[in-house]
This record gives structure tokens, C-alpha cells and sequence, in this order.
């Protein structure tokens, strides 16, 4: 996570954001009562268009690796997106789109605003007047060998439980899509013999198990799913949660690295079982905003998300496109062909709810 510096130098770093979106996004000052900055509140927040609201949707870490694919999915489709910046990081992610030109191509459809994730209230005021939200932030470590840590995880519950808790009071917010994680999944003891061979959307890792392997991100995404699945059930609030694999696609080695390391802590295991899959970050988006539109019927619940599961061809790929040598993922097998794993992800609840939505919307119903 990026490090906010003094109130002062975010309120400038903001106005120049605002004069950077023009006509995409208003950013605007807000000072409370007692003069300490909360946030920065779109003009439109107070007042949605009622031709629009139900368009309006919120997507925290909105300029993160997968959180811009998403925002770009639901703009297409004619959304209004409103993306939460979260610190000095995402600010200068900003920048560099507007820079390389990423942002002009955008219409008044998107717009900005600074909310602490460590602040119910603060993340209410900018959910204020959406009908959904997209909980995409993830939480790296650059001090953790792998880029997570046991602190990471801890730090990923309690922001969803925030997040959970501020689209449950507030009263425009129906529904949130959860980004959780295919290692939430997938980690349990595999010495017990009782273990279905098959892993789908009931199947939860196991928290001693990754709390004794040191799977700290496994540990985070199965804790912040879990606390996001208890909150709904006691709220009454529309939850869905997507499990990708690990999320690849255009330069995400270098643009999502810190993830990309976290999520191979425990590869070689994952690889021998066959557990070890990949999602292209637009086919990820994709299978979000399916699932949050079809919310409004009966979808829920959780799904699995991957395009591959690795084997050795893609495995040589994958380290060649990480700069990480193939026995890091492969272990012995390295050196030997593929053999049969003993467990099987399914992934068949997404793909037909996937399968039904394209045939409906070829025939207009």
C-alpha cells in the first residue's frame, strides 16, 4: 500500500487530479467540522440523475491492475463508475493514465473520491448513492518476502468487514461483488484421505492449515470472504464472491507483481495437485460484471474463476514471463512430464451462469 503523506499535500495532489479528470471526474475539497480531511466528494454524490442510479457503481482500488479492467468493462456497458482512491499510489496512477493518454478516452461517466478503508463512515459517504459495489482492493507487503504477510492478512479481514458493513448501511447499496481468491479454496491438509478429488464453490481452505504453512494471502482472501459472508447473512445484503486463479494478461508480471509473487507462495504443491490455474484479467472482469447483473435474478454465492489450470508446457510460459526459475513452480516435476493430479477444479457454476446470460442476450429476453 502507498503511504499518504500530510492532509495538506493530498488536498494538492487532489486538485490537480481534479483538472487532470476535466470532464471525466470532479474532484472536490471537503473539509468536516473539525477540519480534518475525510475524503473528497464528487459534486454528483448528493444528487444522482434518476435516469441513472441505477447505473452507479463504486469499485475500490479502481486503478489497480484488475480494478481498471473492471471500471473499463462497466463504463462500456454504460455504468457510472465511481473508483475510490485510497492513497498516494493510486494518485500517481492516475497521473500516469492521464499522461499516457489512458484517461481522455473516458466520458463523464467515471468520477473519483478519497475514502479510508480503515473508515466505515468514510466508505460510506463514497458509496453514497450507488447501487452496488466491487470490492477489488488487495493488500501487499513490499517488506514480506513474498509480498504478503500474516499483517497483510489481518489488514484484508478488517477492510472487508469495513467495506461489508458501509454497503450495508448504506441504504442505496443492493448488492456487492467480492473479489476473494482461488486460495481460498483450495488449501487443506491433502494428507486426509476423505478429501473430494472435485474443488468447486463449496470447497474452503482450511484456516490452521494455512495459518501452519504460512499462506498468509490464502489466510487474508479465506478470512475476508469469510467475514464477508457472515455480515451478509446477518444484513440481508446481496453478496457475491469471485475466486480467480492467479490473474494474468497484458505485462502483469510488471504491473501486478507483488500479487503475482504472493499468490505462488506454495506453487509446487498447487502445481503436483493440480491446483494451480490462471484467469486472464479480462475474462476476470468479464465473469464480474455477468455475475453482478445477474444478481438481479437469482445468481449468488461463490464462484470459481480460471481459464487454465497449469501444466508443464504452460508452467515453462508462466516462469519465463515471471523471470522465476521452473523448479520454483514445478518442484522434482521439473524434470519429468506431466502426471495425474489428484484433485480437479470445476469451475461449471460460472460457466453456465455465463453460458445462460450469452444465450439470453442473443435472444433479447
Amino acid at each position: 500500500m502507498g503511504i499518504l503523506g500530510s492532509e495538506e499535500s493530498v488536498r494538492v495532489e487532489l486538485e490537480e487530479i481534479q483538472r487532470m479528470l476535466g470532464a471525466c471526474a470532479g474532484l472536490q475539497r471537503r473539509k468536516d467540522e473539525d477540519e480534518q480531511f475525510k475524503g473528497v466528494r464528487v459534486p454528483s454524490m448528493g444528487v444522482v440523475d434518476t435516469d441513472d442510479e441505477d447505473k452507479l457503481v463504486c469499485v475500490t482500488s479502481g486503478v489497480s491492475y484488475l480494478g481498471l479492467v473492471i471500471v473499463k468493462k462497466l463504463l462500456a456497458r454504460g455504468y457510472s463508475v465511481r473508483i475510490i482512491v485510497e492513497n498516494q499510489e493510486d494518485i500517481d496512477r492516475l497521473r500516469e493514465m492521464e499522461n499516457s493518454g489512458e484517461m481522455r478516452a473516458c466520458n463523464n461517466n467515471i468520477s473519483a473520491v478519497m475514502a479510508k478503508l480503515t473508515e466505515i463512515e468514510s466508505l460510506s459517504e463514497a458509496f453514497h448513492g450507488c447501487r452496488g459495489v466491487y470490492h477489488t482492493s488487495a493488500f501487499t507487503d513490499p517488506a514480506g518476502l513474498s509480498g504478503y504477510t500474516k499483517y497483510m492478512a489481518e489488514i484484508e479481514a478488517r477492510a472487508c468487514e469495513n467495506v461489508m458493513r458501509a454497503c450495508a448501511r448504506t441504504p442505496t447499496v443492493r448488492k456487492c461483488v467480492l473479489t476473494s481468491s482461488l486460495l481460498a479454496c483450495i488449501w487443506r491438509d491433502d494428507s486426509q484421505h476423505d478429501l473430494s478429488p472435485v474443488i468447486n464453490h463449496d470447497c474452503w481452505s482450511d484456516e490452521s492449515f494455512c495459518l501452519e504453512k504460512k499462506l498468509w494471502q490464502a489466510l487474508g482472501k479465506l478470512r475476508a470472504e469469510r467475514v464477508a459472508w457472515r455480515i451478509a447473512k446477518e444484513t440481508g445484503l446481496k453478496l457475491a464472491t469471485i475466486c480467480p486463479g492467479l490473474i494474468t494478461g497484458p505485462e502483469f508480471s510488471s504491473r501486478n507483481p507483488t500479487a503475482t509473487i504472493a499468490y505462488l507462495k506454495g506453487a509446487q504443491e498447487m502445481y503436483a495437485n493440480g491446483l494451480l490455474a490462471t484467469v486472464d484479467v479480462n475474462k476476470l472482469a468479464e465473469a464480474q460484471v455477468c455475475v453482478f447483473e445477474a444478481m438481479d435474478k437469482n445468481a449468488g454465492g461463490r464462484y470459481l474463476c480460471f481459464d487454465d489450470v497449469v501444466e508443464k508446457q504452460k508452467a515453462v510460459e508462466l516462469a519465463r514471463e515471471i523471470r522465476m526459475p521452473i523448479n520454483r513452480i514445478c518442484g522434482n516435476l521439473s524434470v519429468a512430464g506431466d502426471v495425474p493430479a489428484r484433485f480437479r477444479l470445476s469451475n461449471k457454476k460460472l460457466s453456465s451462469l455465463i453460458t445462460i446470460t450469452h444465450r439470453c442476450c442473443d435472444r433479447e429476453c
